[in-house]
């Protein structure tokens, strides 16, 4: 009977410290970085023409929310700052917009994979100057098509000139670009992070 209590303890102790590793998301604006705010799925400025998220918040892991706030400092420093569409993404939300855009060359199978961004470790930016004027990246968000591409050297020089400075910022602070969107950036990890069911809590 003893040794059943021991194990039980054991198991238990072992379940709480892996409760205790699992890092929480991070609500990015109580870093108060500096960063500028358009989360599109919080309202109809998206694909889909309507808000599915609660509220218009950006949750990330941790250790990513501190790899942006490295790479907003190095914007600044060149008279730029980051603006943030999108964040951690719920699956339920990533649901609605493979019902509506199938196509895994732009939306994550949430049935399959999922996305990045439902692991808290993508972020959709863009660049806006210091003083307000947005950096022209050649096409808004969520443009799903080949002047998106960033393998796409059709496209003026200033918007490719854009488009060098926000992934290399990016990537010397650990993200990591994808072909065919240029506002999408991964953390290093990628993959190797687990799908958080989170929803968003709102104010």
């Amino acid at each position: 009977m003893k040794a059943f209590l021991v194990l039980i303890l054991i198991l238990v102790s072992g379940f709480v410290s892996a409760q205790q590793t699992e890092k929480p998301l991070v609500k990015l604006d109580t870093l108060k970085d500096g960063f500028t705010y358009d989360i599109r799925y919080a309202s109809d400025n998206n694909f889909l023409k309507e808000a599915f998220y609660d509220c218009a918040a950006c949750y990330l892991r941790p250790e990513v929310a501190e790899a942006l706030k490295e790479a907003n400092h190095y914007f600044c420093e060149k008279g730029y700052r980051i603006v943030l569409f999108d964040c951690y993404r719920p699956v339920s939300a990533q649901k609605k917009m493979w019902a509506v855009y199938p196509n895994a060359q732009y939306v994550a199978n949430p049935y399959t994979t999922g996305s990045v961004h439902n692991r808290g470790a993508a972020v959709d930016i863009s660049l806006e100057k210091l003083d307000g004027t947005p950096v022209d990246m050649g096409t808004d968000h969520d443009f799903f098509g080949r002047e998106a591409h960033i393998d796409n050297r059709t496209l003026p020089k200033d918007v490719l000139a854009n488009r060098k400075l926000l992934q290399e910022g990016m990537i010397r602070c650990g993200f990591e670009t994808i072909r065919t969107e240029w506002w999408h950036f991964n953390y290093k990890k990628n993959y190797s992070y687990k799908i958080i069911d989170f929803d968003f809590e709102c104010n």
